[in-house]
């Protein structure tokens, strides 16, 4: 299971997916160009100590990013008809953020292999892009048995 970032725009969003991340082992692919500096000082300036934690693989285009993938790649979008809670996740699929101002572009939906949507009250628009991360990777941990194993003996 991977988290991938599409040109995403704000950076604490993207610190946040990455510290869950960090905590749940799972990488994070980020498709430039970013809204922000994305070097590793600049995240460690905003008080990402969970940079050493995280595996973060950075792709210039979305292209470079489809060549290297592997496994589905499964859209997070309100567009989509599917809930999440309704799709069957595998352990190889990569779940794709887009970004927080716009989403991503058409060429980019016809790419993804699924489309899921997170059910909402009517009228409201979207969550937050790291909560709405949380949730489905959540539920795709959840259904593949990929969450960590808890250390009882702290």
């Amino acid at each position: 299971m991977r988290l991938a970032l599409y040109q995403p725009d704000i950076p604490q969003n993207t610190g946040t997916i990455l510290r869950l991340a960090a905590c749940l082992g799972v990488p994070v692919d980020v498709i430039g160009p970013t809204g922000f500096d994305m070097t590793d000082r600049s995240l460690r300036r905003a008080g990402l100590d969970y940079l050493d934690h995280v595996t973060i693989v950075r792709h210039e285009t979305f292209g470079q990013f489809d060549a290297a993938r592997g496994g589905r790649l499964v859209l997070l979008t309100s567009h989509a008809t599917t809930n999440h809670t309704d799709f069957t996740f595998t352990q190889t699929d990569t779940l794709l953020l887009g970004r927080e101002s716009a989403g991503v572009p058409d060429e980019v939906h016809q790419r993804a292999d699924g489309r899921v949507r997170i059910a909402m009250r009517p009228g409201l628009r979207s969550l937050n892009i790291a909560v709405a991360a949380a949730l489905v990777l959540g539920e795709a941990l959840r259904q593949t048995g990929g969450f960590p194993e808890n250390d009882t003996a702290r």
